[in-house]
């Protein structure tokens, strides 16, 4: 055992002795217990490729999959299922090393193309032919490398707050994978820093209820997920460095549109406007107001300009987001205005 390995230790141990388990997030729930906790009519279970994925399948019409980001699970897109279930088969699921559906022991299982290869097997299990798609945060990323593979399986993407270029790791989760710190939180992620996590991707706290913040507490607790957790964020932080990341972005072809909280401190607004720079067939919108996740900090209308583009006729991207003409939502006073991107 290295000094590192010595001092972190003993840091773990103090920790428990002063604050106990439970508080500093070291227990493991029983899987019986989260899955009661977690499930409702709704949810369903599939094998691929040996992993039991964890999903909903909801409504109906033509096929929407949702792919939530690091560190959160299908409930992300709650709201978003209230307003869209109507007119879609919407169908979203824990994706690997999250949620109820937890890691996966694959020695790939972090990587980008194990991702879209699942995602292939889960929709073709599904009998999906053909479908939209929406992934926010890293679930974004896998979105968006799933389009560049199998356009011809797409009718159109959606890009929520998505990673595809570098960029600085967000705070928290670059805490939680820093050397010396990452040997820790396999073992212990407290309460606190879950909950510090969980807000810095928030600008609207509104919608942080006690029972938000429970829930990324309890996944965390899944046998497994802390690990994956760790492992998410560290392929995160070596994502930062890459600048050949956004290389793959030209190669979609499918009509995307990208939706932007103003404020995210997660992801910031110049990485969507280098997305738009780069995807042949792109829109966008940002909403004021809202950080990392739209569809739960401003969810009607978020769920409205989804649809109203995923209906719309597919036009070409020709110009490039300049300071001047980023287009806003208000969320304060429900109307969209043309402003800047320095501006909140």
């Amino acid at each position: 055992m290295t000094w590192l390995q010595i001092r972190t230790t003993s840091l773990l141990l103090l920790c428990l002795t002063l604050f106990g388990c439970t508080a500093m997030g070291t227990q493991t729930v029983p899987y019986e217990v989260l899955s009661k906790k977690y499930t409702n009519s709704a949810s369903r279970y599939m094998d691929v490729n040996g992993l039991t994925i964890h999903y909903r399948d909801e409504g109906t019409g033509p096929p929407l999959v949702l792919l939530h980001g690091v560190a959160s699970s299908l409930h992300t897109w709650d709201a978003w299922v209230k307003q869209l279930k109507g007119k879609y088969r919407v169908i979203r699921l824990d994706m690997p090393g999250f949620g109820l559906t937890g890691p996966d022991s694959a020695p790939n299982g972090q990587s980008a193309q194990y991702m879209v290869d699942m995602i292939d097997a889960f929709a073709q299990k599904l009998g999906l032919n053909r479908f939209f798609l929406a992934g926010n945060s890293l679930g974004g990323y896998y979105a968006w490398n799933y389009a560049a593979q199998h356009p011809e399986k797409l009718y159109k993407l959606a890009l929520v707050n998505a990673t595809g270029y570098p960029q600085d790791m967000p705070f928290w989760l670059g805490l939680a994978s820093f050397p010396g710190i990452h040997w820790v939180t396999p073992y212990m992620m407290p309460r606190f820093m879950v909950n510090r996590t969980a807000s810095s991707a928030y600008a609207n706290k509104d919608v942080l209820t006690d029972e938000v913040y429970e829930r990324y507490f309890d996944f965390t607790q899944r046998r497994g997920n802390r690990e994956s957790y760790v492992l998410q964020f560290r392929k995160l932080r070596a994502m930062s460095d890459d600048d050949s990341l956004g290389e793959k972005v030209k190669e979609v072809m499918v009509p995307t549109l990208l939706m932007w909280g103003a404020l995210d401190d997660w992801v910031p607004l110049d990485v969507m406007q280098m997305f738009h720079r780069d995807l042949p067939f792109s829109e966008y919108l940002v909403y004021e107001g809202v950080g990392h996740l739209p569809m739960e900090e401003l969810p009607v209308q978020s769920a409205r300009d989804l649809n109203n583009f995923f209906m719309s006729e597919i036009r070409k991207s020709k110009t490039h987001p300049q300071e001047d003409e980023i287009k806003f939502y208000d969320s304060q006073n429900y109307q969209f205005h043309m402003g800047s991107t320095e501006e909140p």
